[in-house]
C-alpha cells in the first residue's frame, strides 16, 4: 500500500513538475517573442524616421540644376552691391596670382585658431620652383586671446622673429630684397588693400575687444618693429585664397580655391569689369580674386529638414551661414546625431531613458560619423565600438547599426552633392560649366591630383571647353572618401559630357605656402 501511494505521488510530483516547467518555458518563449516584436516595433519606427529624413534630404540632377542656377544669380547679385546677395562676393586685392616665376626668400605667418604658424620658403622660378620650405607652429596662450592687441601681435612677432634668426643657411635673401610676409588672416575682415584689413569681429575662442575695428597688418608690423626687425608685410589672405594662390603656382589653369573642411569657403578669379561695386581702378592684369564667403549662400531649393532647422535655430548665428550648416565638416556629425535623437526617442532604438550624451549638441564629432559610414566590416564593429566609445551605447543589433550606417549616407550625399553644386555654380558664372560645348567623348577620367605633383586617378567624366581646375583643401575632403566620391559623381552628373577639363587638385597646406607665394608676387622688390 506504502508502495502504491508513493508510485502515485512520485508520478504527480512529475505531472506537476513538468506543468510548471512548460509554463516556465511558455513564459520564457513569451517573453522573446515579446522582444522581437519590440525589435522589430523599433526598427519598422526607426525605419519610418529614416525614409522620411532620405525623402526630405533628397537630391535628384533637377533640384542641383536649380541650386546652381541659384548660386550663379546670388554670385552676380553679390557682385553688382553691397548686400544684394546673402553672397559677400568681396573683393580681395589680389589681381596677380603666382605663376612659378617667382624667386627669393619669403615668410608666411598663418592664424586661424588656438595655434598659428610660421613659415618660410626659398623660391627658384620655374626651374626650381619650391628649393626648400620649413615651419613651426606655436601655441597660443590663452590669456592672450582674451587679452589686449598688442600682448596678442606682439607675441606672434616675437616667434616670428625667432624663426627667423634660425634661419639655415640654405636659405638667403637675394642682392637688395627685403624680407617680406604673407598674412593669412582667417577671421573676419574687411580687406581695404592687398595689405590691408580691419577685423569686424573674433570668432574661435578670441576675445581681444581693443583690435577690433583695427588693422590688423598695421597691428602686426607694429609688433615686429619693436623686435627691431625690418619685414613688410606684403599680402593679407584668408585661408581660402591661400589655397587658389597655392594651386595656381604649381597649374596655370587653377581658377576656384574651396576648403571643404570644419568649415566651408570658395574663392575664384573673376574679370574686374564684372566687379560692378569694385570703386577703385580696373588693375592691370584684368583680373580680381573674389572671396565669396559661400557658407552663407541660401536658396529655397536647398533641401532643408528638420534637422535644419533646429541646428540653425540652437546656434551662435541664427539664420547664417546656411550652407555651411549642411555641407562642413563642423556640422555634418551633428547632422547624424540629431536624427539618431529623434530615433531613440520615438523608436527606443538605444533602449531607456536615452542616453544622456546622445542629446549633447556636437558630441558627435564628423571624424566618428566617417568611421561609422566606412564601416565594411560584416557586423558592422566599427559602428558599434562608436557608439559605445562616444555615447555608452551596447548591445545594439546590427539591424539598428545598418540604419545608423544609412543616417551617416544620407547626411554625407547630400551635403557633397550640394558641395558640387556650388561648384558648378561658380563654373558656370565664369563661363566654364562646359554648356556651350558639344561632341563626344568616349572614355574620360576624373583627375585628383595634389600639387606636389603625386596624382592619383578617380574614374570620373571630363568636359570640353577651356581648362579649369579647382584648388580643394580641408579635411572633410581630404579623409572623407564617401563625401568626395560622392561630390564627384554630383560634379560629373551636372556637367556631363561637358565635364572634360574640369579637374579637382588637392592643395595641402594652401593657407600657409599660398600667403609666401602671395607676398611673392606681390613684392615691393621684384627679382628677375
Amino acid at each position: 500500500m506504502a508502495d502504491a501511494f508513493k508510485a502515485r505521488y512520485s508520478s504527480g510530483a512529475q505531472i506537476r513538475t513538468g506543468k510548471i516547467r512548460s509554463a516556465a518555458a511558455c513564459a520564457a518563449a513569451a517573453v522573446i517573442v515579446s522582444r522581437r516584436l519590440k525589435v522589430r516595433s523599433q526598427k519598422c519606427t526607426a525605419r519610418k524616421i529614416l525614409l522620411e529624413f532620405q525623402e526630405a534630404c533628397y537630391t535628384p540632377l533637377a533640384r542641383l540644376r536649380q541650386v546652381v542656377d541659384a548660386m550663379a544669380v546670388e554670385m552676380h547679385a553679390g557682385l553688382v552691391s553691397e548686400g544684394g546677395s546673402k553672397l559677400k562676393m568681396l573683393p580681395t586685392y589680389i589681381d596677380r596670382l603666382p605663376d612659378g616665376h617667382e624667386r627669393g626668400l619669403y615668410y608666411a605667418v598663418d592664424l586661424g585658431g588656438t595655434n598659428f604658424r610660421v613659415l618660410r620658403v626659398q623660391l627658384g622660378g620655374l626651374e626650381g620652383r619650391v628649393i626648400k620650405q620649413e615651419y613651426e607652429e606655436v601655441a597660443i596662450p590663452p590669456e592672450l586671446m582674451l587679452g589686449t592687441s598688442e600682448q596678442l601681435f606682439d607675441f606672434i612677432a616675437k616667434e616670428l622673429v625667432s624663426f627667423v634668426a634660425r634661419e639655415g643657411q640654405d636659405f638667403r635673401l637675394h642682392a637688395g630684397q627685403n624680407r617680406e610676409i604673407g598674412f593669412t588672416f582667417s577671421f573676419p575682415v574687411k580687406q581695404t588693400a592687398v595689405n590691408s584689413g580691419t577685423l569686424l569681429q573674433w570668432t574661435k575662442g578670441f576675445k581681444v575687444n581693443d583690435a577690433v575695428g583695427e588693422d590688423v597688418v598695421a597691428a602686426l608690423q607694429r609688433g615686429i618693429e619693436r623686435r627691431g626687425y625690418k619685414m613688410r608685410i606684403a599680402a593679407l589672405v584668408n585661408d581660402t585664397v591661400g589655397t587658389l594662390a597655392g594651386g595656381r603656382y604649381w597649374n596655370n589653369d587653377v581658377m576656384i580655391g574651396v576648403i571643404l573642411g570644419t568649415g566651408t569657403n570658395a574663392c575664384y578669379v573673376e574679370r574686374a569689369e564684372a566687379v560692378s561695386k569694385w570703386a577703385g581702378d580696373i588693375p592691370k592684369s584684368g583680373e580680381m580674386v573674389i572671396n565669396m564667403e559661400w557658407g552663407n549662400f541660401w536658396s529655397s531649393h536647398l533641401p532643408r529638414t528638420y534637422v535644419d532647422e533646429s541646428l540653425d535655430n540652437e546656434s551662435l548665428n541664427p539664420g547664417e551661414y546656411g550652407f555651411e550648416k549642411m555641407i562642413s565638416g563642423m556640422y555634418l556629425g551633428d547632422c547624424v546625431r540629431r536624427v539618431l535623437v529623434r530615433m531613440a526617442q520615438e523608436a527606443c532604438i538605444f533602449g531607456t531613458p536615452v542616453p544622456h550624451k546622445l542629446l549633447e549638441a556636437f558630441s558627435l564629432m564628423t571624424p566618428d560619423m566617417s568611421k561609422m559610414h566606412h564601416d565594411d566590416s560584416s557586423d558592422l564593429k566599427v559602428v558599434a565600438e562608436v557608439l559605445k566609445r562616444v555615447y555608452g551605447i551596447q548591445n545594439t543589433t546590427v539591424g539598428i547599426r545598418k540604419i545608423v550606417v544609412a543616417v551617416c549616407d544620407t547626411v554625407c550625399q547630400r551635403g557633397a552633392r550640394l558641395a558640387a553644386a556650388g561648384i558648378v555654380g561658380i563654373l558656370k558664372k565664369i563661363g566654364r560649366d562646359g554648356s556651350a560645348a558639344n561632341g563626344v567623348i568616349k572614355r574620360n577620367t576624373f583627375e585628383q591630383s595634389d600639387m606636389n605633383g603625386f596624382h592619383d586617378e578617380v574614374p570620373v567624366h571630363y568636359t570640353s571647353g577651356g581648362r579649369t581646375v579647382v584648388a580643394m583643401d580641408g579635411g572633410l575632403y581630404e579623409h572623407y572618401t564617401k563625401f568626395r566620391n560622392y561630390m564627384q559623381e554630383a560634379v560629373v552628373e551636372l556637367l556631363g559630357e561637358g565635364s572634360k577639363n574640369v579637374v579637382i587638385e588637392l592643395s595641402k597646406d594652401g593657407s600657409g605656402i599660398g600667403a609666401a607665394l602671395l607676398a611673392a608676387s606681390h613684392a615691393e622688390y621684384v627679382i628677375s
